[in-house]
């Protein structure tokens, strides 16, 4: 329909005039306002006006006279263009439906200007609040306009403050793939760390190490490499893994144990019968599609972004550190 034909939004002036009362008997009763002396007969025949000219409230006018309004923000660097790490919007969003709340997104792609003109934006709308989130886990500095409301960071955390923040269990994480090795009766498991120094790198090495404590399976340090985390990474340390007489790897990420499946079948070996393979994220993309599939352990940005909502509406945290949100086995077919 075009502008010219458009329907004209009913007035609060057509509904005071519908329902014999005046214009602040009208505002009064779409604001709920506490205290106003409207009789019943008086509030019904506002709502039956209300909803035979399909009149709605000016959410602009309700925000400036509340000073809040029924918007979230969430700023992100790039997490809406990757496809995996999108899942946090999903679970913030879904969340804040439940709530009452719409979301509003601003993804920055790591621009400090477009990420203070958004927070700056978010702030004039009166958000409730503001999730900050990253692709992947790290610390970061926040900024320092987030401080003018409430905030919570998403799969990122600020070093050495207080700052309310949600973040994937690394060390959880770590030992549950580990778990996963040792209970299909391996007990020499390598593991494939990232060069790259993170909470992912500590965590997850943490959590091997946990995993082998508990089953009463020695440390032995030369059975950890690092390569870089990427698919070539995992096809060169897989020469090297073989010099171990390791029967199981422990991959940092998905795309490693996609390389170490290719030269797997370069050399002629097998997955699961030769080397039991797993990954880490759960990248559908990847992991659900190699031959075998891939059992890995998942990154919960669903979750991720769900516990940032209701931790910014109020759930507590009397620990004031980051919540940690636990990593699921996903299991399939590359161990046996």
């Amino acid at each position: 329909m075009s502008s010219e034909h458009a329907r004209q939004p009913v007035t609060m002036r057509e509904v005071a005039d519908a329902a014999g009362v005046s214009v602040a008997t009208v505002s009064h009763v779409v604001n709920n306002k506490e205290g106003a002396r409207i009789g019943e007969d008086a509030r019904q025949r506002v709502r039956d006006a209300i909803q035979e000219l399909g009149y709605r409230p000016n959410a602009l006018a309700k925000t400036l006279s509340s000073g809040t309004s029924n918007f979230i923000g969430l700023v992100a660097d790039a997490i809406a263009t990757t496809p995996f790490a999108g899942q946090i919007i999903h679970g913030a969003q879904d969340e804040a439906w439940k709530h009452g709340y719409v979301l509003l997104v601003a993804n920055t792609e790591g621009d400090p200007a477009a990420e203070d003109a958004a927070i700056t934006m978010m702030l004039e709308h009166q958000v409730r609040g503001i999730l900050y989130s990253t692709w992947f886990h790290r610390a970061v500095t926040v900024p320092e306009a987030l401080r003018e409301t409430d905030y919570v960071l998403v799969d990122c955390y600020e070093a050495g403050s207080t700052a309310p923040a949600v973040v994937p269990d690394e060390v959880q994480g770590g030992r549950t793939a580990t778990e996963l090795l040792i209970q299909a009766g391996h007990r020499t498991i390598a593991f494939i760390n990232t060069t790259s120094p993170s909470p992912a790198q500590e965590g997850r090495l943490a959590g091997y190490r946990s995993a082998l404590e508990a089953a009463a399976i020695a440390y032995d340090p030369d059975l950890v490499l690092n390569a870089p985390s990427d698919q070539e990474g995992g096809y060169a340390a897989l020469d090297h893994v073989l010099t171990l007489d390791a029967t199981a790897v422990f991959c940092h990420n998905d795309r490693m144990a996609m390389g170490l499946y290719d030269r797997a079948h370069e050399r002629g070996l097998t997955i699961p019968g030769d080397l039991a393979v797993v990954g880490f994220d759960n990248q559908e993309v990847i992991a659900a599609h190699l031959r075998p599939p891939l059992t890995t352990v998942a990154l919960p940005h669903y979750e991720l972004g769900a516990a940032g909502i209701r931790r910014l509406l109020g759930d507590p945290n009397p620990s004031g550190k980051p919540i940690l949100i636990p990593c699921p086995p996903v299991i399939r077919a590359s161990i046996a």
